[in-house]
C-alpha cells in the first residue's frame, strides 16, 4: 500500500464484521494499492479519487463484492461485472464467495480500478433514464390530478426520489395493490420524504 492511508472507521467496521472478513480485508489492500482514498460511506469502506465514488467494498448473504459506481461506462472486458437489478442504471458489481476468488483476480481487479480511475479523470458520466420516461401508474396519476399539494410535493422530490416511488407504485399487478401503495404513501410524500426516508 504506497501512499494510502486507512481510515480507521474502516478498521472498525472490518473488525466488527462477522461475515466477509478475509474477503474484504483482502478486497480492501488490492483497492489501496491502486492509491484511492479510503473513506466510509453508505456504513460500508468507500474510495475515491478526488472526492469522486470509485468503488465500495460490500457483503451480502450470499457474497461479498465490489461496488463500482460508473461500472455501466467500464468496458467489462473480462464479462464480470453485474448490473444487481434491472432498475441500477449507473452501479456494476463483481461478486465473490471466497478469498481465494479474489486473489486469483487480483490484476484483473486492479485493471478494472484503474480504468474506473480514467472514467472519472475523464469527466464521463452515466445517461439517466430521465424520470419522465417512467410510466406513471394510472392509480397515482388520479391522486396527482385530484390533489394539487400532492402534484407539487412529488414534483419537489429529487428525481432519485421520485423515481423510486413510481418505480414502487408500478410493481403489483393489481390496480387495487397499486392504490393502496399510493393511499399508504401519499402522506410521506407530502412531507417531502422519499420511500425510504
Amino acid at each position: 500500500m504506497l501512499n494510502s492511508v486507512m481510515n480507521p472507521k474502516v478498521d472498525e467496521y472490518l473488525s466488527k464484521a462477522k461475515k466477509w472478513k478475509e474477503e474484504s480485508e483482502k478486497l480492501r489492500s488490492i483497492v489501496l494499492d491502486c492509491e484511492l482514498t479510503e473513506e466510509f460511506k453508505w456504513m460500508h469502506p468507500c474510495y475515491t479519487f478526488q472526492n469522486k465514488n470509485i468503488v465500495l467494498i460490500h457483503g451480502f448473504k450470499e457474497y461479498c463484492a465490489l461496488l463500482f459506481h460508473k461500472g455501466a461506462l467500464l468496458q467489462d472486458a473480462h464479462g464480470i461485472l453485474i448490473q444487481q437489478t434491472e432498475n441500477v442504471q449507473a452501479a456494476r458489481q463483481i461478486r465473490f464467495t471466497n478469498v481465494q476468488e479474489i486473489t486469483a483476480m487480483e490484476t484483473i481487479l486492479k485493471a478494472y480500478i484503474y480504468e474506473a480511475i480514467e472514467v472519472e479523470k475523464a469527466g464521463l458520466e452515466v445517461n439517466f433514464k430521465k424520470n419522465t420516461e417512467y410510466t406513471i401508474p394510472e392509480e397515482f396519476q388520479n391522486k396527482l390530478d385530484e390533489i394539487p399539494a400532492l402534484k407539487t410535493a412529488f414534483e419537489a422530490l429529487t428525481p432519485g426520489r421520485q423515481r423510486a416511488y413510481l418505480l414502487y407504485f408500478s410493481e403489483p399487478k393489481q390496480s387495487k395493490t397499486r392504490e393502496s401503495r399510493v393511499e399508504k404513501y401519499m402522506p410521506q410524500i407530502l412531507n417531502g420524504k422519499g420511500l425510504n426516508d
